[in-house]
């Protein structure tokens, strides 16, 4: 595991080459949520809330019952959605259109990853649990949409998240990609293992840790296993330093 050299001044000029060690990567695949955003900016709290009001509502539990199988589900099942169609053979259609319903106004677009993505060859995608439409909505805000040229979603995965492997070979499939050409970022450890199992090269954005419990922590555990490669703190630092 390496991790990234300290992070160049942001607005560093843009260059369409880089550095010999990732010469032969001609697909940036890039996680959404907190990946390609801090995990400051707090986006996914509003989804966290929705998801409890959500599963309350659908259970008729109330908040606290319910935020207690959300993150058990989570945990266990990979997401919580993975989770409640598991186990409840849930129509999974009226749970994402309404979690991910959340307010982006807040965030400023980023100029310095724009430049970032910008200067890097190849091709550039997104693969979330999440949804198309939550994709567009956050990378517009961030001024940055306009880079991807694929959004593979919860959907487009047959409701299979990541970390299961099958969602990683619908998504190969899907893009066209060459695993050994490729590069994976993403903020959770364990979603790391399958694409090094399939020959892409990893990179970590390692998340703050904002809790004790343990679906808190569960982006950091494993993150010592040789499917990280590379780890980062800051994205547009480190995409400078290649």
């Amino acid at each position: 595991m390496t991790h990234s050299p300290a992070p160049r001044d942001r607005s560093a000029p843009q260059s369409q080459k880089v550095g010999k060690d990732w010469a032969h990567i001609d697909t940036w695949v890039f996680d959404l949520d907190n990946t390609l955003y801090p995990s400051h900016c707090n986006l996914f709290a509003q989804v966290d809330k929705l998801m409890t009001a959500f599963i309350a509502d659908y259970l008729k539990l109330n908040p606290v019952a319910a935020r207690k199988i959300q993150k058990d589900f989570y945990v266990n099942h990979g997401t919580t959605l993975n989770g409640l169609m598991t186990v409840y053979d849930m129509d999974p259609a009226p749970f994402l259109d309404f979690v991910h319903k959340i307010d982006v106004s807040h965030m400023a677009a980023d100029a310095a990853l724009d430049t970032a993505l910008a200067a890097l060859p190849g091709r550039k995608v997104i693969f979330t649990n999440g949804t198309v439409a939550h994709a567009e909505n956050v990378t517009r805000q961030l001024g940055i949409d306009h880079h991807f040229d694929t959004v593979f979603d919860i959907v487009a995965a047959e409701y299979q998240p990541k970390p299961q492997a099958i969602a990683y070979d619908l998504f190969l499939e899907h893009a066209g990609i060459d695993p050994k050409r490729a590069v994976m970022f993403e903020d959770i450890a364990r979603n790391l293992m399958a694409p090094h199992a399939l020959g892409m090269a990893t990179v970590w954005v390692r998340p703050e840790v904002n809790g004790d419990e343990r679906h808190q922590q569960l982006a950091h555990e494993g993150a010592q296993g040789d499917h990280v490669h590379h780890v980062t703190d800051e994205l547009v630092g480190f995409l400078n330093a290649l």
